[in-house]
């Protein structure tokens, strides 16, 4: 088969969305040499080497009218393009697909990762929401198969946007091979000092923003007793909810206990994202007590990495989180305190963790996400 891929966020996207389609198209390549995968890139980076692939090729926009309209070429010309390679399956990576794509005998497929800003659309400005409603309606619409990236997904499909649900099929995600690997302690030694992390902390991973709920923990750090005096860390970026964040931590005193870790590293330094395995292994534990999810790749990262992981009870987390994690209602941040002051008390219990997290994480292991997903292609392709 010849699959093309929506590849801008692939090059483009250093966070969840450019992880998904990284993870993806690396491990497709690698396990089903038989096949042929055209990557459709508006513009090339560092981020992914596809030469590492023998069957990956990149097309990109040709001739300088094309490079001065490449959103244009990804999201309608590129048409033309996936014809001239006679492309068997064109797969969005990230909620769309070229418009009209139905008209030209190529398959498709799309993946949903979640409609967030159907559900809170407070959260997104208006523009931002008109343009997302249209492209991803149009992919619900007009795709062949649907990949939802949790059950909670597929629902909300089903449910705002009046999908059959027998186009849409669940596969899981998967996260970066690397944070099932056991980092040395050396390497982990030499990752504390370059971030000045502190011997025990706990850690939260994720953008600053009013969904993830990052006030809900400094809020449970005021009420840990003093006895325990684990900081936590916190990798995000954000705007306007993490002022209201910091000044919460101002006012509280809570400064030396909550550590902004992209802005207490050195200015000439930036985090990288492959010290993230060792930063995870080096935590007590993770926290996400996000109110809503589409998966919630940070809870994968950190069972892959062997270590406790504290999240809601609600939307997809338990599904990520099986039997391995502990459980809190995200809008109660006393709940959010006791999780955290047994992981610290009770050692079986944070080891019982652990051992469950490596279990729970190998469900989502990369080669057996990929083999679903190739799958929902085959059986494209056979029902035709």
């Amino acid at each position: 088969m010849k699959i093309a891929f929506d590849a801008k966020r692939i090059y483009q996207n250093n966070t969840g969305l450019g992880n998904y389609s990284r993870t993806l198209v690396q491990s497709l390549a690698q396990k089903f040499v038989e096949n042929d995968y055209y990557l459709i890139a508006p513009k090339i980076t560092t981020r992914f080497n596809a030469a590492a692939y023998p069957h990956c090729h990149v097309v990109t926009p040709k001739g300088f009218f094309l490079q001065k309209i490449k959103g244009w070429w990804r999201s309608c010309l590129v048409k033309n393009e996936l014809k001239n390679y006679k492309i068997d399956i064109y797969h969005g990576l990230s909620h769309e697909i070229p418009f009209g794509i139905q008209y030209t005998g190529i398959k498709s497929v799309v993946t949903i990762h979640d409609l967030i800003f159907e559900r809170y659309p407070e959260q997104f400005n208006r523009i931002d929401r008109i343009i997302y409603r249209y492209k991803f309606k149009n992919a619900c619409k007009h795709a062949d198969r649907i990949i939802a990236i949790s059950e909670q997904t597929k629902q909300d499909i089903i449910d705002l946007y009046k999908i059959d649900e027998k186009k849409i099929t669940v596969c899981y995600q998967s996260c970066d091979a690397n944070f099932y690997q056991p980092v040395a302690d050396a390497e982990k030694n030499a990752i504390k000092k370059k971030y000045t992390l502190p011997d025990e902390f706990f850690l939260y991973v994720g953008s600053v923003i009013e969904r993830k709920n990052l006030l809900s923990i400094c809020k449970a750090m005021l009420m840990l007793p003093e006895a325990n005096p684990i900081p936590l860390v916190v990798i995000g970026k954000g705007g306007k909810y993490l002022r209201e964040v910091k000044a919460f931590v101002q006012k509280n005193n809570l400064s030396n206990k909550i550590i902004f870790l992209y802005e207490s590293i050195d200015k000439n330094q930036s985090l990288e994202f492959k010290d993230f395995p060792a930063i995870y292994q080096l935590a007590t534990a993770m926290i996400y007590p996000s109110i809503f999810e589409g998966f919630g790749i940070p809870i994968l990262e950190a069972m892959a990495s062997n270590i406790p992981v504290i999240i809601s009870n609600v939307s997809c987390m338990p599904e990520v989180g099986g039997e391995a994690a502990l459980y809190i209602n995200p809008s109660q941040p006393a709940e959010i305190a006791k999780a955290m002051q047994s992981i610290v008390e009770n050692k079986t219990l944070a080891s019982t963790l652990r051992a469950k997290s490596a279990t729970q994480a190998e469900l989502f292991d990369a080669e057996k996400c990929a083999a679903k997903v190739m799958d929902v292609y085959l059986n494209l392709m056979h029902d035709h």
